[in-house]
């Protein structure tokens, strides 16, 4: 098989596959993308990166590399970027259309799902390529070192690359089409609980939840190890929450980031592919949007054309 074809256990791959990927010498082509990153702390996921990381990791930040302030989405706190902007930004990171890309950080998948989501959507990989070519690897850091796999402290360059993606985002909603759709949909929060529950609200202006949304924190999707759950147990949590089909699924969180981690899941699962409304939380909030606190989900707010 020829390394152009190497498929991958989209969207997950194992510390194992990951080292034979390495071993099989695709590594022209294997682009390993460390992308820890801290809410709140800049500069912490490339702290991380230079005191350690995967042999020839290169360093994707989630604000500089995945998102655009002025981007789909705004106000919210990471926005897209623009198709455009983005294809660029990955070839001079040195992915390309030939490239097999593994992204991976110390959360669980939660960051590295983010890149997963903007490739996957963008269709890198599946222009007529057998096989699929890019995963989160499973647990993270965590699960390379626990496995006794060396780490690095020498930076990677790569040379850019010529990248071919779609010009357009898919599967996305806005906050004015969302707000027209709420209870309509099946509205998933991947926050953690005290959040939804408006507990605590470490970064946007108002604690509490989007109303009709679900709290379903991504790390439901876990076992204790860091590890994705099985596909069929992945399968019954999301259709517990969801039923079995026939209702649209949007994902959210604090920023368009953790969600994609329900996107990752839903595909292991073998279910559709969720909708993820990119400004999620922290553009509602910013917006003068209702919100909803305690454990409920709370009822769809009146549109304006409703109102007395």
């Amino acid at each position: 098989m020829a390394t152009s074809d190497l498929p991958l256990p989209s969207p997950l791959v194992s510390v194992d596959e990951l080292a034979g990927l390495a071993a099989s010498r695709a590594i022209g082509q294997l682009v390993i993308v460390d992308l820890r990153w801290q809410l709140g702390q800049p500069g912490a996921g490339l702290a991380a990166y230079d005191a350690g990381h995967l042999p020839g990791a290169i360093f994707l930040d989630l604000d500089d590399d995945l998102s655009d302030p002025n981007g789909l989405g705004a106000p919210g706190r990471h926005p897209l970027p623009g198709p455009a902007a983005f294809v660029a930004r990955m070839a001079e990171a040195g992915i390309g259309d030939g490239s097999i890309v593994v992204g991976y950080d110390d959360g669980g998948g939660w960051v590295a799902a983010r890149l997963w989501w903007m490739l996957d959507n963008l269709r890198f990989g599946r222009r007529g390529v057998v096989g699929e070519r890019v995963a989160v690897l499973d647990g993270g850091i965590d699960a390379w070192t626990t496995a006794d796999r060396g780490l690095s402290t020498a930076t990677t360059t790569l040379a850019a690359a010529h990248l071919t993606l779609d010009g357009e985002w898919t599967g996305v909603i806005g906050r004015d089409d969302l707000r027209a759709r709420l209870g309509s949909v099946t509205l998933l929060d991947a926050r953690a609980a005290p959040r939804y529950r408006g507990e605590t609200e470490p970064i946007d202006p108002v604690a509490g939840h989007i109303p009709t949304s679900l709290n379903l924190p991504y790390a439901i999707n876990l076992d204790d190890r860091g590890r994705f759950r099985p596909p069929a147990e992945l399968r019954r949590t999301f259709e517990a929450f969801c039923g079995k089909g026939g209702t649209t699924i949007v994902t959210s969180c604090g920023s368009g980031t953790s969600a994609c981690h329900h996107s990752v899941a839903m595909r292991a699962a073998g279910l559709p592919d969720p909708i993820l409304y990119v400004g999620s939380y922290s553009d509602w909030s910013r917006s003068g949007e209702p919100v909803v606190t305690g454990p409920q989900p709370g009822v769809p707010p009146a549109l304006p054309n409703e109102a007395s």
